[in-house]
């Protein structure tokens, strides 16, 4: 598995479901900043033209795999919720504090410890983060601008992590 993390705009993603599915990967999407185009579960090739992704929630095995199967041939990525096999891309349990993402992946062996694990993290990790994150950003950049390296810049920031106490 490869963890990448997409940004909106290049990547544009479909979605086809129905019920509590749908409105879960409408809410994900959503907080990751996507706005999904959605399609009927009898989408065909067309339908599929400028999109990078299709996430298929609420259906049926059949009508979920012969999904996939068109999405994939007109060279989409493919996820369908809560069907391992059918999916070219899992989407992890996510911990968001502003510009910090967090993800915790099982490969979709067991996505209720990977939601568990969010969990634990998120009692960790609370909204001052967001301020931290921005503080480290600016003085990053000012230390990129001065000619540090990168591998000097990231002793900076562990130093800096260290002085704030951040992971203590």
């Amino acid at each position: 598995m490869l963890p990448i993390v997409l940004k909106p705009g290049p990547a544009q993603v479909g979605l086809i479901g129905r019920g509590e599915a749908l409105l879960r990967r409408q809410k994900l999407l959503a907080e990751a900043g996507f706005r999904p185009s959605l399609l009927r579960p009898d989408a065909k090739g067309p339908e599929f033209d400028g999109l990078t992704a299709l996430f298929v929630a609420g259906y049926c095995e059949d009508i979920s795999a012969r999904l996939a199967a068109a999405a994939r041939a007109c060279g989409l990525l493919v996820n369908v919720e809560d069907r391992p096999e059918l999916c070219d891309f899992h989407v992890p349990a996510v911990v968001r504090r502003g510009d910090l993402l967090i993800s915790v992946s099982t490969s979709g062996k067991s996505p209720g410890l990977a939601k568990l694990v969010r969990h634990w993290l998120e009692r960790r990790l609370g909204p001052e983060w967001s301020d931290q994150l921005r503080e480290a950003s600016t003085l990053r950049a000012q230390w990129r601008r001065s000619g540090l390296s990168p591998s000097e810049v990231s002793q900076k920031t562990a130093a800096l992590a260290a002085a704030r106490g951040w992971l203590r």
